[in-house]
């Protein structure tokens, strides 16, 4: 039995979920977004909620419903509140900074990086060293901060680099004389 799938997700006033067409879509203050539906869960609208069951007793549908219920609250959440992520730089001379739709990226190499900002994501730099990420797609925001991280991870030794905030870095101790 999964204990997360048990849960029934609360829609909140002014959301609107719909299943229809093999498609589950859910609509809110801050747009709208929509997921495939699995056949191996069922979705059951009742008043203000949303629960996710297992079709069957079989190993599949018991494995995907904990899954797909996280899915549904993501949607509900993004749709809602929506999702943020916050990157830091450390490094000497590591900057970032938006121009239009692109973010510019100095991070160190002969030439400066230019990340071209997806659809649906909200990218600010409140300073030079801070990259904030925001959108409606959990999903979304995730890649695109990996995405920029990847460019220059945290090293062990200094710990320059782009990390999430919050984010510990195991440090290592430089070679002995």
């Amino acid at each position: 039995m999964s204990r997360i799938g048990k849960k029934p997700i609360a829609i909140p006033a002014g959301v609107t979920v719909a299943v229809e067409d093999g498609t589950l879509r859910v609509k809110g203050p801050r747009g709208e977004l929509s997921m495939p539906v699995a056949d191996e869960v069922v979705y059951a609208l009742e008043e203000g909620r949303i629960s996710v069951k297992p079709a069957n007793d079989g190993k599949r549908a018991r494995a995907f419903w904990g899954m797909q219920r996280t899915l549904v609250s993501n949607l509900v959440t993004g749709v809602t509140e929506g999702f943020s992520k916050t990157l830091e730089m450390t490094g000497v001379g590591y900057r970032a900074s938006m121009q239009g739709s692109t973010l510019r990226l100095q991070l160190g190499y002969s030439h400066d990086v230019h990340f071209e900002v997806p659809d649906g994501i909200t990218i600010r730099t409140p300073d030079q060293t801070t990259v904030e990420i925001s959108g409606t797609d959990k999903q979304k925001v995730g890649q695109v901060a990996a995405e920029i991280r990847r460019w220059r991870r945290p090293e062990p030794y200094k710990g320059k680099g782009i990390r999430y905030r919050g984010e510990f870095i195991f440090r290592k101790e430089g070679k002995k004389k």
